[in-house]
């Protein structure tokens, strides 16, 4: 039987998105494997999950944005002398500076392999370099091992592994369809999406992720007599609030406020895209992997996206 492992996992915090998900992930296959798996983050409302999968927690702010927070350097060194860590993985910029001085400052016979995961195009120069620095370095595409020897030419390519992001198919099986008390509820609370062609748009509500252009598209739509209606399918951080209002503003100006949603974060994203038409992908820049368009694939959904990024290579598969 294989050694058991301590793999321990460092992030911001376990709100919600892809780095969050894949960090559950993770933990709950090392601990389905009979492996031991840690996590610092500070906390959120995955850690629930996580702790009933069989992993541990540690709450510790390593995400925070203050010199303050390398003053937790001390902490992981002696979380990982403690719990003989064998498995160093970092998963985000600022926990992984403090990850890495954590790991730098333990004699190299007790330091544990270092691992991270490269799960964005970062803004290149030396503070997005560290991701760069692991024993091995995970790329979640294609995209961003070329986005990493452009940028980083430094790093051996034979560091690098992709490993791109996946969908568990039990969850997200082909023809999947929600319940019919799910479709009853979804159909009261949004009667205006029962007898149109349904155009879904989920992720967080940033500019970046083409709102504007899904209401021209539903706008021209319903111009040229297609009854089609748009789901926004995602949450918004409290300082986005003014981005939210402006978002609502160009809804009402485009005339579309009874065919255009905004739902808000969804724990039931699955049947959302299930029950959706279309599922876009409308980033104006280019999105690492993009999780949902590979869930919507997956049940059967149709996929429209930008072509560049993860997406396009979907796509293109």
């Amino acid at each position: 039987m294989p050694a058991r492992l301590t793999v321990l996992q460092l992030l911001p915090a376990l709100e919600s998105g892809g780095v969050e998900r894949g960090t559950l992930e993770i933990a709950q296959a090392l601990v389905a494997a009979g492996h031991r798996a840690l996590v610092v983050s500070a906390g959120g409302r995955l850690v629930p999950q996580l702790e009933a999968a069989g992993a541990e927690h540690v709450c510790l702010p390593v995400g925070r944005k203050s010199p303050l927070t390398f003053r937790h350097v001390y902490a992981l060194r002696r979380l990982m002398r403690r719990e003989n860590v064998d498995i160093l993985h970092l998963r985000s910029r600022l926990p992984a500076w403090v990850g890495w001085y954590a790991w730098r400052g333990l004699p190299p016979r007790e330091r544990p392999r270092l691992v991270t995961t490269v799960h964005g195009f970062y803004s290149p120069g030396r503070y997005s370099r560290i991701m760069t620095r692991g024993e091995r370095v995970i790329a979640v595409s294609e995209s961003v091992r070329d986005y990493i020897l452009r940028h980083y030419p430094e790093t051996p390519p034979e560091r690098i592994r992709v490993i791109p992001r996946g969908v568990d198919p039990v969850r997200y099986p082909p023809g999947y369809r929600p319940p019919h008390d799910w479709l009853g509820a979804w159909y009261r609370r949004y009667p205006q999406l029962t007898d149109a062609l349904v155009l879904t748009l989920p992720g967080r509500l940033t500019r970046l992720k083409g709102h504007a252009d899904l209401i021209e598209i539903v706008r021209k739509l319903r111009a040229h007599g297609v009854p089609a209606a748009g789901v926004i399918a995602g949450g918004a951080h409290p300082r986005k609030r003014a981005y939210v209002q402006a978002l609502e503003r160009a809804i009402e100006e485009a005339g579309l406020a009874g065919y255009l949603v905004v739902t808000g974060h969804r724990d039931d994203l699955r049947e959302v895209l299930a029950a959706s038409d279309y599922v876009l992908s409308l980033t104006q820049v280019p999105e690492s992997f993009g999780r949902t368009t590979l869930e919507a694939l997956a049940m059967g959904r149709p996929v429209i996206g930008y072509a560049h990024g993860g997406v396009r290579e979907q796509l293109e598969a």
